[in-house]
C-alpha cells in the first residue's frame, strides 16, 4: 500500500532540485501531485516524465508572490482532485549580498519569494484544508533561518520567518487536524550550489560529521514523513536535515 493513495498534494519549486526530488517521491508514493514553478519548460518536462510512469500529476504555472495567480491555481486543482491534503512550500531563492553591497531590490526579491509567497500559498490552500477537518503543511526553512549566515541578511530573515509562520499556523489550524511544521536544510547538493569551486565544496564537507552533502531526495523523504500518517502527532517543529552540522 503506497502512504499516499488518494492524496493530493502541491508543491511549489517543484520543478528542480528539491522540488523536484520531492514531486517524484509523492508521485511514486500515490499522490496526485500537482508541480507549480515559475519554469514552465523545467515543470512541463517533469509532468510528461511522470505521466509516462503512468502517475498523476498536473504542472501548473505559478508565481507564488501574486496571490491572484496562488487561487487561481488552488481552485484549479481542487476542481481537478477533488480536495487539497498536503502543501510543501518548498519554492526559494538566493540574491546574496553583505549588508552595505545588498540591494533593496535584492532584499525585496527574497521576502516576496520566501515569506510572503509561502504566506499566500498557505492562505489559499489551507481553507480547503479547513473545510476538509484534515491537512499537512511543511514549511522549507533552513540552517540559515536558525543560526544565520555571513552575506545572507535577506535569506535568514525569510526562513526565520518561516519558522515563527510555522510555529503560529501550527497553533491557529491545529483545532482542524491540520499539522505544520518546518524543515531545515543544510548543505544540500543541487543546482543551487553547483557552481561553488570544488574546494569550498570539500571545505563544506569538512564541517559535517558525515562528511558528505545531503542529497534532494533527503529532504524530500522528511517531507514524506511529515505528511504520513507516521507523523499525525507531530506540529510546530522545526527538524533539521544537516548530517549533524548544527550539533
Amino acid at each position: 500500500m503506497k502512504r499516499f493513495n488518494n492524496k493530493v498534494a502541491v508543491i511549489t519549486g517543484g520543478a528542480a532540485g528539491i522540488g523536484r526530488a520531492a514531486v517524484e517521491k509523492f508521485a511514486r508514493e500515490g499522490a496526485a501531485v500537482s508541480i507549480w514553478d515559475v519554469s514552465e519548460a523545467k515543470g512541463k518536462d517533469l509532468e510528461a516524465l511522470l505521466l509516462k510512469e503512468g502517475l498523476k500529476v498536473k504542472f501548473q504555472k505559478v508565481d507564488t508572490t501574486k496571490y491572484v495567480e496562488v487561487e487561481q491555481a488552488t481552485d484549479e486543482i481542487i476542481k481537478l482532485f477533488g480536495r487539497i491534503d498536503i502543501l510543501i512550500n518548498n519554492a526559494g531563492i538566493t540574491r546574496d549580498a553583505t549588508l552595505q553591497k545588498m540591494t533593496a531590490e535584492n532584499w525585496q526579491q527574497v521576502l516576496d519569494v520566501n515569506l510572503t509567497g509561502v504566506f499566500n500559498c498557505t492562505k489559499a490552500i489551507s481553507a480547503n484544508m479547513i473545510e476538509n477537518k484534515s491537512g499537512a503543511i511543511i514549511n522549507t526553512s533552513s540552517i540559515v533561518g536558525l543560526y544565520g549566515n555571513y552575506g545572507q541578511s535577506n535569506y535568514a530573515a525569510t526562513k526565520s520567518g518561516v519558522i515563527g509562520l510555522t510555529k503560529t499556523w501550527a497553533r491557529e489550524l491545529g483545532k482542524y487536524n491540520i499539522t505544520v511544521n518546518a524543515v531545515a536544510p543544510g548543505f544540500i547538493a543541487t543546482d543551487m550550489i553547483a557552481t561553488i569551486p570544488p574546494k569550498v565544496i570539500e571545505a563544506m564537507k569538512e564541517k559535517v560529521p558525515l562528511r558528505k552533502l545531503g542529497s534532494a531526495e533527503d529532504v524530500a523523504n522528511l517531507y514524506c514523513f511529515l505528511a504520513s500518517k507516521d507523523a499525525a502527532f507531530i506540529s510546530g517543529a522545526v527538524i533539521s536535515v544537516d548530517g549533524g552540522l548544527t550539533i
